[in-house]
């Protein structure tokens, strides 16, 4: 098991960890938007619906929901920067961690998200768009972790996108190759592996959002750390393995 999690976040890659790690963080994806829907009724991995929202709010002069809007964007995209600096910076000093890092920041964060679960009901007003803004950098940072290390072959929050290359291979699997006698066109093939891993990746986000849904609602934000947990698990071992190494330096 210590070798398996290892492999997860490992410098080294192969297409079965990246497989293996985002099944487990879109599940996580796909379970964080939707508790963040029964916390503060937005979803969070939506940037599509975000900017279309800064649009309409902008015609309607909501320069409340406007900058509310804003700041779920520039978080997201603020998760992703940060994913790709602490990434790169942990390649520039040949860290183990250089994957595990985000992934550590991720999972403190989740279990921020759980301890303001109070402060949700005391404050509303200051407390909800604090979560959105939270929730939007954990998807950013996370989203930019699998696309960093998959080579942007992979995705965890972005399911248009997901289901959009779903629906090409469909396409080319259903595409009817036509005899061409004395023609060079190379015959048009699906990536049936390619198309069963983005199946997945769609259904386990799909899963994730029940499930997320029903803890959520049982545990409130508590459940949060369900989702952290886990993180740890994963990110802690490189973390350790390079702060042993620096202490013996």
């Amino acid at each position: 098991m210590k070798q398996y999690l290892t492999n997860l976040t490992s410098k080294e890659r192969s297409e079965a960890t990246d497989r293996h790690l985002a099944f487990y963080l879109t599940f996580v994806a796909g379970a964080a938007n939707a508790g963040g829907f029964m916390a503060v009724h937005q979803y969070t991995s939506h940037m599509s619906g975000i900017v279309s929202a800064i649009a309409d709010n902008i015609a309607l002069g909501n320069v409340a929901l406007v900058a509310a809007c804003l700041g779920a964007l520039f978080s997201f995209v603020a998760g992703a920067a940060t994913s790709a600096i602490l990434i790169n910076w942990g390649r520039r000093l040949e860290l183990l961690a250089e994957y595990a890092l985000p992934l550590l920041v991720e999972a403190l964060l989740l279990a921020g998200f759980a301890a303001i679960g109070a402060l949700i009901e005391l404050r509303e007003e200051v407390a909800v768009p604090a979560t959105v803004m939270l929730l939007c950098f954990i998807m950013g940072l996370q989203n930019a972790i699998i696309t960093k290390l998959s080579g942007a072959r992979i995705r965890t929050t972005h399911v248009t996108g997901l289901v959009t290359d779903a629906g090409i291979e469909i396409g080319k699997l259903l595409y009817w190759n036509r005899s061409q006698t004395g023609n060079d066109r190379v015959p048009v093939r699906a990536d049936r592996n390619k198309l069963r891993l983005l199946a997945s990746l769609i259904a386990l986000f799909l899963v994730g959002g029940v499930c997320g849904a029903i803890v959520f609602d049982a545990c409130g934000v508590a459940a949060a750390l369900f989702l952290a947990v886990p993180l740890v698990a994963i990110a802690s071992l490189p973390v350790v393995e390079d702060v042993r190494a620096a202490l013996r330096r």
